[in-house]
C-alpha cells in the first residue's frame, strides 16, 4: 500500500498561481509513475499530466492546461508537484494525486490521495 498525502490547495484569484504537493509514502518501488487528476462538480475525473521515475511527463489530450499546468517530481522524496499557472475559474475542482504505471504511453492510476480543492475566483 500508499498513502498519499496532498497539500497546496486553496483560494487563488484568477490569474494567481498554486502549487500542489503530493507526498507518497509505503510501497512506492512498485509504482513507475504518478500523476494529477481533477474532478469539478458533476463533471468526471480528468487526466491532467504524470510523470514517471525516469522524468518523462504524460499530458491530458485536452489544451485546457496546457501551458499553464507544470508537473515535475522529487525522486528522493518521493513527492510530485503540480505548479498552476494563470489559474481561471474553470479550473476549480478537487485535485488528486496518483500512484500508479505508465503502460503503453498511457498512465494508469492505481491508489489515490484524498484530494485538495482548488477555488479559482473571477
Amino acid at each position: 500500500q500508499v498513502r498519499l498525502v496532498e497539500s497546496g490547495g486553496g483560494l487563488v484569484q484568477a490569474g494567481g498561481s498554486l502549487r500542489l504537493s503530493c507526498a507518497a509514502s509505503g510501497r512506492t518501488s512498485v509504482n513507475n509513475a504518478m500523476g494529477w487528476f481533477r474532478q469539478a462538480p458533476e463533471r468526471e475525473r480528468e487526466f491532467v499530466n504524470a510523470i514517471d521515475r525516469s522524468g518523462a511527463i504524460y499530458y491530458s489530450d485536452s489544451d485546457s492546461v496546457k501551458g499553464r499546468f507544470t508537473i515535475s517530481t522529487d525522486n528522493a522524496k518521493d513527492t510530485v508537484y503540480l505548479g498552476m499557472n494563470n489559474l481561471k475559474p474553470e479550473d476549480t475542482a478537487v485535485y488528486y494525486c496518483a500512484v500508479g504505471n505508465v503502460v503503453v504511453g498511457t498512465f494508469r492510476p492505481q491508489q489515490w490521495g484524498q484530494g485538495t480543492q482548488v477555488t479559482v475566483s473571477s
